[in-house]
């Protein structure tokens, strides 16, 4: 599939806001972060923005942005709808979590209830987000568990990430705990994203030329010649196709730059010190490694559509 600029930021930019929201409530509840106004001011405004820009840059990629509201009215069918639904109602929760930390100091009683909430309606508008994709049956590489677990694993590394970024500059001890959870999401979302490319590196042979045709019982069916005599919107939009060996030295960069950077410098944080330098550099590395996973992530699939155009397998 053809990687669009728009729905790469979206899905990274608003995935790490609703991951920082994840683990603001989660930490809560386990009392572990202070109801400090200043600290809660600073997250809350990052992670909006995160998830406020990150929406908003998705319906750059529609031909009609201006109705992209029409949207919401198809949940009952449509993953793209309960995802826009489930986005709107999160704010609810997440804004009233926010006020009682910013503006009453407190993130216990209430205002936990409403963090715990805020959390189980980040991590749903990601599954939504995930399964936009993972109810594509067209698109075998999509069409896995380990799609949605990617998207929520990465949702909730970067969101770690940013959280002990904030906790180490703000120089709580606390820092100690957040870097475990950062530390532990990244060797989680390592696994399971290396699971997942594992995965589609091994093409499905239940669809071919011959069952897109109908006339496999007849033989091995060939393309004559093209259908076009130049690509056309399906050939550029559903066959992107990345060269295998630029893929495998862009999933080597991801590795080193989206998961292993961020994982020494935690440790080294965690071991030796000089934590808010560490959690810096952890997450300077993750933003380049987490678009060229995301970028991976389209470029890397293919729609079985491309079987009328010469694809022996997608």
């Amino acid at each position: 599939m053809h990687p669009a600029k728009s729905v790469i930021f979206f899905t990274t930019a608003s995935g790490a806001g609703y991951g920082l929201i994840l683990w603001l409530g989660t930490l809560s509840a386990w009392r572990l972060l202070p109801a400090d106004q200043g600290f809660g001011l600073a997250v809350f405004a990052v992670a909006l923005a995160l998830i406020v820009v990150g929406l908003l840059s998705s319906t750059l990629h529609l031909g009609h942005p201006e109705r992209a509201w029409r949207a919401l009215s198809q949940w009952r069918s449509s993953w793209l709808s309960r995802e826009g639904v489930a986005a709107i109602l999160a704010f609810v929760p997440i804004g009233l979590f926010g006020i009682w930390w910013v503006f009453l100091a407190q993130n216990t009683g209430v205002a936990l209830v409403f963090g715990i909430v805020a959390a189980l309606a980040a991590m749903i508008t990601v599954y939504c987000t995930a399964m936009i994709y993972a109810s594509l049956k067209t698109i075998p590489a999509w069409s896995n568990g380990w799609t949605i677990l990617s998207y929520l694993g990465l949702c909730a590394m970067t969101g770690a990430l940013l959280l002990h970024l904030a906790v180490s500059l703000w120089g709580w001890q606390v820092q100690q705990s957040t870097g475990i959870v950062a530390l532990t999401t990244t060797a989680v979302s390592l696994l399971v994203k290396l699971r997942y490319w594992s995965t589609i590196s091994k093409p499905k042979k239940d669809s071919n030329a011959g069952t897109a045709t109908g006339l496999g019982q007849m033989g091995t069916v060939r393309l004559l010649e093209s259908p076009h005599s130049s690509d056309n919107y399906l050939m550029k939009e559903m066959g992107f196709r990345i060269a295998r060996e630029h893929a495998h030295k862009l999933r080597t960069i991801a590795i080193v730059t989206g998961f292993m950077i961020p994982a020494a410098a935690l440790a080294i944080g965690l071991t030796v010190g000089a934590t808010p330098l560490m959690a810096i550099i952890a997450v300077l590395a993750a933003c380049p490694g987490v678009v060229i996973e995301r970028w991976l992530f389209f470029a890397e699939a293919r729609h079985v559509v491309m079987l009328y155009y010469g694809a022996e397998a997608v």
